[in-house]
């Protein structure tokens, strides 16, 4: 490994067909940034403006938890700081939440009176998820999951995922019939630079397009700035330049949410989240399934890297997440491990070759930095803040793209597909837990077991 300065930059080079450079840490992997990989100015701006789905919580936190929009700021900084525990330990995704949870997640706390104990309600919660996250990490059984999982449940888990994404935008209190041309135009414009063979094509033949489309879906979040206000569906941005830096109210955070200062929940919360906690994990498990498929699919174009993804690393991290924010800054979008949308625009990118992304580390590293130093940023807050509704929704479309385009690659044959698809809308429509119960019954009463135990089996010898 050389030690190269490129720009003002010095980090360590990776030689070609090994890893990158990091410090081992047991199953961790520590890499710190423009030291064990090079900052991506593409991904720095990306997250710029795409902090602004990161401050899309605080519509949820203020609404759900009732507390003031300063204080959800102030946990939206918090919670960014922790997105670059992912990194930083060696976990080569562009972490999120636990997406397709939310609107369980909001149900299941409108149980309970707003106030200290809505709030003890949702640290419960969260406490369970992270150990239940360490558990899987600990044991190793994570990592066993996901290969023990058919192909027809996890393309289904996905296509569930999916499904629940875009139905979520589209239903009759969905986003997109308040913003119907911010988001339809926003989203066409995302698909076309992330998706489009032919924007491809014109990258190859053409520079200005080719530096647009470094850029994932940053233009289509500014052209949701534009067009929002143009169409009377937002407000015009008024830029807050009285002050620069948003610095955390960490005792009002203690005092409001924390169970530090409000109590610890007692026994009964913690039994009543069990099956929302459990609920949670199995929608977690299908960013497991995205990212393993993601990084595959990214790794399998370029030689040059080898990319360790290990979905117990990702549990662990996940937990620590988790079980750190509910003691300081309780979340009610929970702690995941994916945003998959940007991973997917990172992932696209890194398949370009070298030249344009050095390592996958380079481009989730710097993405993830970015967004927590500009969630910090007054004008940039301010700038972004009425189209914080459109960029969510944005995200959760094009996750459903992706996990659907997933799903559909990962079966093959037509019974998988089959399976898929009922399991998918099942669990879109009735549940996590019905769609897991429907697909397990599915592939033991359609599937040959036995023939596909044998085949890996003999796989395996072969080896």
């Amino acid at each position: 490994m050389k030690i190269i300065s490129n720009k003002g930059e010095v980090y360590m080079r990776r030689e070609h067909g090994k890893e990158q450079p990091y410090i081992p840490a047991g199953i961790f992997k520590i890499r710190l940034p423009f030291i064990h990989y090079k900052w991506e100015w593409s991904e720095a701006i990306q997250g710029i403006l795409m902090c602004a789905t990161c401050l899309g919580a605080i519509p949820i936190l203020t609404e759900t938890l009732g507390i003031p929009f300063d204080i959800a700021w102030s946990m939206v900084i918090i919670n960014g700081f922790f997105y670059s525990i992912h990194a930083l330990l060696g976990d080569p995704v562009v972490p999120g939440w636990i997406t397709p949870a939310i609107p369980l997640t909001t149900a299941y706390l409108g149980q309970y009176a707003l106030g200290p104990e809505r709030i003890q309600a949702l640290v419960a919660l969260q406490i369970l998820v992270g150990a239940i996250f360490l558990i899987m990490g600990l044991t190793g059984l994570a990592g066993k999951l996901i290969n023990l999982v058919p192909n027809s449940l996890k393309a289904g888990i996905l296509l569930g995922a999916g499904v629940a994404a875009i139905v979520g935008e589209f239903k009759e209190s969905g986003r997109f019939g308040i913003y119907p041309i911010s988001i339809s135009i926003g989203c066409l414009v995302a698909y076309y630079l992330l998706f489009s063979e032919g924007f491809r094509a014109l990258r190859r033949k053409y520079k200005f397009v080719n530096a647009l489309g470094k850029y994932g879906m940053l233009p289509a979040i500014v052209i949701g700035i534009i067009i929002g206000p143009l169409a009377g569906e937002l407000p015009v941005p008024q830029i807050e330049i009285g002050s620069v830096i948003k610095i955390p109210q960490i005792g009002d955070i203690i005092r409001t949410v924390s169970p530090i200062g409000i109590g610890f929940p007692a026994l009964d919360l913690f039994i009543n989240a069990l099956p929302m906690a459990f609920v949670a994990y199995i929608i977690a498990f299908g960013d497991f399934v995205t990212s393993e498929a993601l990084i595959s699919e990214a790794s399998s174009v370029r030689d040059d890297e080898i990319i360790d993804f290990n979905s117990n690393r990702s549990n662990l991290v996940s937990a620590f997440r988790n079980l750190v924010q509910s003691i300081i800054s309780p979340y009610v979008p929970l702690c995941g491990p994916l945003w998959a949308a940007v991973t997917a625009a990172v992932s696209q990118r890194y398949k370009e070759g070298r030249k344009a992304m050095d390592s996958i580390f380079s481009g989730v590293g710097t993405f993830r930095w970015s967004t927590f130093i500009s969630v910090m940023l007054v004008p940039i807050v301010s700038l972004v803040q009425p189209v914080l509704p459109v960029a969510l929704s944005m995200t959760l479309l094009v996750q459903g793209f992706i996990c659907t385009r997933l799903a559909m690659n990962m079966c093959d044959n037509d019974m998988e597909r089959g399976i898929a698809g009922t399991m998918g809308a099942i669990l879109a429509t009735k549940g996590a837990a019905w769609g897991f119960a429907v697909g397990i019954l599915l592939h033991l009463l359609l599937s040959n077991v036995k023939k596909e135990k044998l085949v890996e089996e003999t796989s395996g010898t072969i080896e």
